[in-house]
C-alpha cells in the first residue's frame, strides 16, 4: 500500500464559474497568463460536475447565474468542501451580499470592474491558503494511513503510552509483561517510521489525537 504522501502535492487550480462567456475567457487570459491552471464554468451545477474535490484550489464565483447562483454554490461548498477558498466577482454587488458572502466563509467578495493586479494579488493569496489546507490535508491522511498499519494491541499500547503511562505500568494495566510492551513500543515506532517517544506523542498529537485507541472507542 504507497503512502498518500507518495506523489507531489499538484499546483492549485483556479476555477471560474460565470455565466458570461467573455468574462470566463477574459479571467482565464489573465490568470493563465501569470502561470496558473484554470478551469471555467457556465454555472455552479456545471462546476460541481467537473471539479475533483480532492485536489487544491480556489474558486473565482459570479452571483447571479442561471440553474445555480453563486450563493447556492458557496452553500453546496460549505458542506462538502469547506476548505475551497471562494472569491465572489459580481458586478451586482450590495453591502448586504458582501456580508452573506463573508459570513458565510467567503475569501473575499470583489466588485466589477476591478484591477487586474488587485484581482491577481487575492487570487494568489486564496492559491497560497488553498495549497496549506491542502497540504495539511495531506498530512493527516498521511499519519491515519500510518496509524492504520498497528495492529489492535499496538493500539492499545500507543493510546496508554498517550495517557502518559510508562511501560510498566501499560504492561500491568493489560496484563502483558514489561518486556513485550518494549517490543509493541519497538514495533509502533517502525511502522509510524520515527525513533522517539516524543516524535510519537507529536504525531498522534498534530493529529489531534485520531487514530489511537481511544480515537477508535469514541
Amino acid at each position: 500500500m504507497s503512502s498518500p504522501l507518495a506523489h507531489p502535492p499538484a499546483l492549485p487550480t483556479v476555477y471560474v464559474v460565470d455565466d458570461d462567456d467573455g468574462v470566463r475567457e477574459s479571467l482565464r487570459w489573465l490568470l493563465e497568463s501569470v502561470g496558473h491552471p484554470v478551469r471555467v464554468f457556465r454555472h455552479g451545477r456545471d462546476f460541481l460536475d467537473g471539479y475533483d474535490p480532492n485536489l487544491p484550489g480556489c474558486l473565482l464565483l459570479d452571483i447571479r447565474m442561471p440553474l445555480m447562483g453563486g450563493f447556492e454554490l458557496q452553500e453546496v461548498l460549505r458542506i462538502d468542501n469547506p476548505a475551497l477558498p471562494i472569491l465572489f466577482l459580481t458586478g451586482h454587488g450590495t453591502i448586504p451580499m458582501s456580508v452573506r458572502a463573508m459570513r458565510a466563509g467567503a475569501f473575499d467578495f470583489i466588485e466589477k470592474p476591478f484591477s487586474d493586479q488587485a484581482l491577481l494579488e487575492r487570487v494568489q493569496d486564496a492559491v497560497n491558503d488553498a495549497a496549506e489546507r491542502h497540504r495539511q490535508q495531506r498530512h493527516v491522511r498521511s499519519i491515519n494511513h500510518h496509524l492504520a498499519m498497528l495492529s489492535p494491541r499496538e493500539r492499545e499500547v500507543l493510546d496508554l503510552l498517550m495517557d502518559g503511562m510508562s511501560s510498566r505500568q501499560i504492561g500491568e494495566e493489560l496484563g502483558i509483561s514489561k518486556k513485550t510492551v518494549e517490543v509493541h513500543r519497538c514495533h509502533i515506532r517502525e511502522k509510524l517510521g520515527i525513533g522517539t517517544v516524543a516524535e510519537l506523542v507529536r504525531m498522534v498529537l498534530n493529529n489531534g489525537g485520531e487514530g489511537s485507541a481511544a480515537g477508535a472507542r469514541r
